[in-house]
């Protein structure tokens, strides 16, 4: 596939040295990159992580017989809607997403609805993949933005709760499909890539999270709403993230599935495929050698750099670990990437300081405090950004305004909801 990111090996991490740059006292997978301080990892007698163990499986799978079981899982829920829309697809318009509309209507026939939760950081390329994908399937779509003050204090209290910038993410992507599956009565979601695959906290052969209410809390929120009121979060400002009540879900008989749980899933040949039968695009992401992973957001790479600094790995040591598992790279080559990106101050960070009022100093404060115990005392080398992003890191509603009100330079436009957070207006 083309890089959007030269991705080249750095000269002064090759084969010969990588060891002597990993972290001190940390275990790694014997066959790819992750460390010990990804959350859930388990490793075999061989030191395998479980990612690993199920790329193995992946290979001796009867994807025949388990297509057959989502053809059922389908043809059963388009037997039930009646008039009603078949299922409900979560996306964000990034390239999973879009491979699910491709897959359900194009080869299912299905008739879903598109439900998108906004996390309102959305990249000029990914707001036109979001549009684009829908224009190209004529779906309908139902998408719910929360506003820009919310988001910008929900920002600040996430690094404070969870370690991570992004909780009104991880909550909202949960939620608000669910919210909708109640509302329209539309018992069956469809998700992408298995958590097999993405994770490593299950396997194929033990699937150890299944979806339910509170499936996304457990993975990624880990707050609830009510965990997060503060002085300056009400709970009347969270409720949009409340999940429906137990009762409503069971009433309607809400279920999800995960297609890579059912068809054989390969990011690299599905990005090409959307990329050229459907004009997908990629862009440069912070943090990783590669263009396609979560491309509709300009944060994706403040949310990777708060992991390495709690973990001490990001998004390109996941990327690299994936490469090695499909003998795209060895595994020197995969360490040799992930140090050079995962170690970079991101842009987004420089952003998320802008619209919190938070100071640098107290911006690595916290994470400090949020370091896995393994790493308590483990200093994490941060490397300096060589090079301007390609992409503004500034939400593209936010460019867009500010270029139909001629505002030069939108890095100076502040916003009174970015005056909140600091004290100097809470009108």
């Amino acid at each position: 596939m083309e890089s959007q990111n030269p991705g080249q090996i750095p000269n002064s991490l090759n084969s010969d040295d990588y060891e002597k740059k990993l972290l001190s006292g940390i275990h790694y997978c014997t066959r790819c990159c992750m460390p010990e301080t990804q959350e859930g990892v388990t490793y075999d007698e061989m030191g395998v992580c479980q990612a690993c163990q199920s790329s193995e499986q992946k290979i001796h799978i009867n994807w025949v017989e388990r297509e057959k079981k989502l053809r059922e899982i389908l043809e059963e829920a388009k037997s039930k809607a009646g008039d009603n829309y078949d299922c409900i697809v979560p996306i964000s318009g990034g390239k999973d997403s879009t491979f699910q509309l491709h897959v359900l209507i194009k080869v299912y026939q299905m008739k879903p609805l598109a439900v998108t939760f906004s996390h309102n950081w959305y990249s000029e390329t990914g707001w036109y993949n979001l549009q684009n994908a829908l224009q190209q399937f004529n779906v309908d779509h139902i998408m719910f933005t929360p506003n820009r003050s919310l988001v910008n204090r929900l920002a600040k209290r996430s690094l404070e709760g969870i370690g991570d910038s992004c909780w009104h993410c991880h909550a909202g992507v949960g939620s608000f499909p669910l919210k909708i599956a109640v509302k329209f009565r539309i018992p069956l979601l469809v998700w992408g890539e298995s958590i097999a695959e993405s994770s490593g906290r299950a396997s194929y052969q033990c699937p150890v999270h299944k979806f339910d209410r509170d499936y996304f809390t457990r993975v990624s929120a880990k707050l609830s709403p009510r965990d997060l009121v503060c002085d300056y979060l009400s709970s009347k400002d969270l409720y949009p993230f409340e999940l429906p009540s137990i009762d409503e879900i069971e009433a309607v008989g809400v279920t999800g599935i995960h297609l890579g749980d059912y068809i054989f899933w390969d990011d690299e040949r599905q990005t090409e495929f959307v990329r050229d039968t459907y004009g997908w695009k990629e862009t440069e992401m912070e943090g990783s050698y590669k263009g396609y992973k979560s491309a509709e957001c300009i944060m994706a790479g403040m949310h990777d750099f708060t992991c390495y600094l709690k973990r001490g790995f990001g998004r390109a040591t996941f990327h690299a670990s994936v490469d090695v598992r499909s003998g795209l790279l060895t595994r020197e080559e995969g360490f040799a990437l992930a140090q050079k990106y995962d170690r970079e101050r991101p842009e987004a960070l420089d952003y998320y300081l802008r619209i919190t009022g938070m100071s640098e100093e107290e911006f690595f404060s916290i994470m400090r405090k949020k370091k896995v115990a393994k790493l308590k005392d483990v200093d994490l080398p941060i490397l300096p950004k060589d090079r301007a992003n390609r992409e503004q890191i500034m939400p593209f509603m936010e460019q867009l305004i500010a270029k139909h009100r001629n505002i030069k330079d939108v890095r100076l436009h502040t916003p009174p909801q970015y005056r909140e957070i600091k004290g100097e207006s809470r009108k």
